[in-house]
């Protein structure tokens, strides 16, 4: 799982202008392998259906990923013949590595892919993406799942379809209802931040993305769609599910782990209300006390059961210096990742050294409430000094609480906020990988099906790290798609 650090933080979500007609504003990505027979069809159906339709200026991206029959041809003759449509050639296979590429290159602000057998209903197309062009949400995805979904297809795929949907949610406790429906779209800047962190290049990639994505507290707007099974599919079920169950088990020990860098990701618009600066009410104390209360009892009962046992065979101040340490420590591990969102171990040393301080204070008041008792009773029974201890624990708690939130793992948002108004964002743009080349199709009169010219990069300059770290320009097809006079 990789590690690297994203980009940057994302931006306010804004609603696209509506000017700039000749601008695509949606870059539609069909992936594509050996399709020669289904590729035709499907882009002119498309075409025909976003030009007569969709209110913004588009593209169709035929992302061809190592071809070796007839579809490099048929791309390059759509190309020459359809207006916005263009071509995108690896020489590596995977969907994943296909998508990511495309979307890494593109320059539209809503990135979409769909399958070239077009099982799902075209007209779910613009309720699919329409929230991205407001601003609502990051990302989106048709469900065949959903309850106002109508599906056509045979049991064993339904069967297989809803048993992966259920794993991710006992496994990865995903909140989404279709993962690999093949007709998704996100928002570009969303993508050039979550993009550097999916490590598949298959067909697991989209369930990588969206577990991602929902981690880090970005939208997911789910579309019900109409869709009919392709019984000519070439997808490979047995392989493709054992694949997608690597990368459950991947990503789950990342998550589990806190390998992944979600904590950057996390919250990162400013336009949540949960963000914004309230007079006389903190920002997230009601979710963060509610989450201390839960460790600080579960603690409590840890605390109590060490105690009992630490007292068989040790005074009352060593058992309650004993049983304290310990449940601090996980006091404070429980509380940096539950109560305070903080993932990963970057600090995490010095989030335990403070909460061994807070640990000491918190001693210092039980055993001098442990002592009272002590001088005042003579030899107390065990009962009492339990009802003592727990008196002593509750102040001590709320002591934690307030140490905790304003001195271990205090909020630097507006700390940030400021830095970030003193200094406005520049998106990042990394280089592209050395040896790339960005071609458009350009039909030649006289050789109209042979002249196959595209962006390509090598099968050693496309493996994971390539695309990722790459940002091409996709030129338009033809001189007038920039034309604001464009009618589209």
């Amino acid at each position: 799982m990789r590690t690297d650090s994203s980009p940057g933080t994302l931006p306010a979500r804004e609603h696209l202008p509506a000017t700039d007609a000749g601008t695509p504003v949606l870059d539609v990505v069909i992936p594509v392998y050996n399709e020669e027979k289904d590729l035709q069809p499907c882009v002119r159906r498309l075409h025909e259906h976003l030009t007569r339709t969709f209110p913004y200026a588009f593209r169709i991206t035929i992302a061809d990923n190592a071809s070796t029959d007839g579809t490099p041809l048929v791309a390059a003759r759509l190309a020459a013949e359809l207006p916005g449509v263009t071509g995108f050639r690896l020489e590596q296979k995977g969907r994943g590595r296909a998508l990511g590429a495309v979307w890494s290159a593109s320059e539209a602000p809503v990135l979409a892919y769909m399958d070239v057998d077009l099982s799902t209903d075209l007209n779910a197309l613009l309720p699919l993406v329409a929230p991205l062009i407001s601003g609502h949400s990051d990302l989106a995805i048709g469900s065949r799942l959903a309850r106002a979904s109508r599906v056509v297809r045979g049991p064993k795929r339904e069967f297989i379809s809803r048993a992966y949907n259920l794993i991710l949610r006992g496994s990865l406790q995903a909140r989404f209802s279709d993962a690999q429906c093949g007709f998704k779209a996100i928002r570009r800047d969303v993508a050039q931040v979550l993009l550097p962190l999916v490590e598949d290049t298959g067909w697991f990639f989209d369930t990588e993305l969206l577990v991602l994505a929902e981690r880090a507290g970005l939208r997911i707007h789910e579309v019900p769609v109409d869709w009919v099974d392709n019984p000519d599919s070439t997808v490979h079920i047995v392989r493709t599910a054992t694949d997608d169950l690597r990368g459950v088990w991947r990503v789950g020990r990342a998550l589990a782990t806190g390998s992944l860098p979600l904590d950057r990701l996390t919250r990162p618009f400013g336009d949540d209300p949960r963000d914004r600066d309230i007079q006389d009410v903190p920002r997230g104390l009601a979710r963060q006390l509610v989450g201390f209360c839960v460790v600080g009892g579960l603690s409590t009962l840890f605390y109590l059961l060490l105690y009992s046992v630490f007292r068989q065979f040790a005074g009352s101040q060593s058992a309650n210096a004993l049983a304290l340490l310990v449940s601090a420590v996980a006091n404070t591990a429980a509380n940096r990742r539950l109560t305070f969102g903080v993932r990963g171990r970057v600090g995490a040393v010095r989030h335990q050294a403070q909460g061994l301080v807070v640990f000491a204070i918190g001693l210092a008041l039980t055993s001098g409430s442990l002592a009272a008792l002590n001088a005042a009773g003579g030899s107390p029974a065990h009962s009492t000094e339990l009802a003592v201890l727990i008196a002593a624990n509750l102040a001590a708690t709320v002591l934690r609480f307030l140490l905790f939130r304003a001195w271990v793992f205090p909020d630097r948002g507006a700390e940030q906020g400021a830095s970030t108004a003193a200094a406005p964002h520049a998106p990042h743009v990394p280089a592209a990988p050395a040896g790339a080349t960005a071609v458009p199709y350009r039909p030649v009169p006289h050789q109209p099906y042979t002249t196959y010219q595209t962006t390509q990069i090598r099968a050693d300059e496309a493996a994971d790290a390539g695309w990722r770290d790459a940002t091409l320009r996709l030129q338009p097809v033809h001189p007038h798609d920039n034309d604001p006079g464009d009618p589209r």
